[in-house]
């Protein structure tokens, strides 16, 4: 596939942010989330058919960006120090490609990394050479017509909800909606800080290497997609409910989370050098409404924390039942109380301190689980239709990201793993029975 880049700018606030917002505080969720830009990549089919309709696109995408970027101004900012992002107005990068000789349907039916990176505006884990907090490409795929707008958020001063509250409020300009008719809470909340509530932390070298080197593992990495369509999902979660004793009935995300961390355990114990006693699972969660008060929807930040499960790695036969509801519980353990007594009184340093040293403990495997599900990105409608694909990609090592499928019963998760434990894992009992791997989607 060869896409061309056929023109770059960078995209201002259609106004100036004014003076009293021009320093944004970072949270020690922010700072501890890295600084690294993670894509959504939106696929629309049958979108222009000549270069006046192209330019035509272009333009209002570009016109509609400007605007979003005016309520989320920290994102054409610079991250100033490692405390706050200068809210400068110097922009976002937008660029726009073309794929002459490609069709859309050859990417969304099989993708691999190396095509959804070429729609990216810059290659994964790649150091752009102007630092931006936000990126955007647009290709257009010449042949059929279609086209993927790839936008690249960094992970400083976003998580999943504030991404896609972004391209919501980026949607709502674009479709020509009149904002002054919208809630006044969810304008004035669009940049809420979380500083306040999460107070930013003085780390040491060592521990912002850590979280550093964590972030940019990627030699060896594959990374595959893998379809869990919804009507399995749902016979997992009724024989799941079925077998607890408790009640406990699993979300399609823990359901799904099992058998991938199952598949996990099951390469653990099948390598020759097996000496992980436990395996870690480290799932996102959002704390907006954990907390008391809540913090609105629209809050932007990195307002997530780990729900973290360890799990002893056994040769017995694996109990996907008891992983979902142990995961489960890690989950519901994050509430109001654990929060404050986890960043209360000094203790956030001492805690993560434990975090770090678990990474480098020789007896566990760490697993992330990043879960994107129930977020409106197939209903990003710029004026042509919604998307009718949704994707991400990815290289960190140990990783799974979880997206709604299309129908949005299903799930597809992206799953990042040492090349040597991906054939083992792609041959997983669990993963055969439930997911597939090259379905078609459109």
């Amino acid at each position: 596939m060869e896409i061309n880049n056929v023109s770059s700018e960078i995209i201002k606030p259609s106004s100036p942010t004014p003076q009293h917002l021009k320093t944004h505080k970072l949270s020690v969720l922010d700072q501890v989330a890295g600084d690294s830009l993670f894509p959504i990549i939106l696929f629309y089919p049958q979108t222009c058919s000549n270069n006046t309709s192209l330019n035509k696109t272009t333009d209002l995408l570009k016109r509609s960006l400007s605007q979003t970027l005016t309520l989320y101004h920290p994102f054409a900012g610079r991250l100033k120090d490692e405390f706050s992002i200068d809210c400068d107005d110097t922009g976002a990068t937008f660029i726009e490609a073309r794929a002459a000789a490609s069709d859309m349907s050859e990417i969304v039916k099989q993708p691999t990394v190396d095509m959804l990176e070429q729609l990216m505006p810059y290659k994964l884990n790649e150091k752009p050479s102007v630092a931006v907090n936000l990126a955007a490409k647009v290709t257009y795929f010449e042949h059929c017509g279609g086209m993927a707008l790839c936008v690249c958020f960094s992970h400083v001063i976003a998580d999943i909800t504030t991404a896609a509250n972004f391209i919501k409020t980026w949607v709502t300009f674009a479709s020509g909606s009149d904002t002054s008719s919208e809630d006044d809470d969810v304008i004035k909340h669009a940049v809420f800080g979380c500083s306040s509530i999460f107070p930013p932390q003085k780390f040491s070298s060592f521990s912002r290497n850590v979280i550093a080197e964590n972030h940019s593992n990627t030699a060896e990495i594959l990374t595959k997609r893998f379809i869990f369509e919804g009507d399995k999902i749902a016979a997992l979660k009724e024989k799941m409910g079925s077998e607890s004793s408790s009640g406990y009935h699993p979300t399609r995300v823990e359901a799904v989370s099992a058998i991938i961390l199952g598949g996990i355990m099951s390469v653990e114990k099948e390598a020759d050098d097996f000496n992980h006693s436990h395996l870690v699972a480290s799932i996102a969660v959002n704390l907006r409404n954990r907390v008391n008060p809540p913090i609105p929807e629209q809050s932007i930040g990195n307002i997530v924390q780990a729900g973290i499960a360890k799990l002893p790695i056994e040769k017995k036969t694996i109990d996907y039942r008891n992983l979902a509801e142990t995961l489960h519980k890690s989950i519901e353990k994050i509430n109001d109380e654990y929060l404050r007594k986890f960043h209360g009184d000094g203790e956030f340093l001492s805690n993560m301190n434990d975090v770090l040293e678990g990474l480098f403990d020789k007896n566990c495997r760490w697993f992330t689980i990043s879960a994107w599900c129930r977020r409106p990105l197939y209903e990003a409608d710029f004026g042509w239709g919604k998307p009718v694909w949704v994707s991400t990609v990815m290289k960190h090592k140990d990783v799974a990201v979880l997206l709604d499928s299309s129908d949005g019963k299903g799930i597809e998760a992206w799953v990042a793993l040492p090349k040597k434990d991906m054939a083992k894992f792609e041959q997983d009992s669990g993963i055969l029975c439930c997911a597939s791997i090259d379905t078609s989607l459109i």
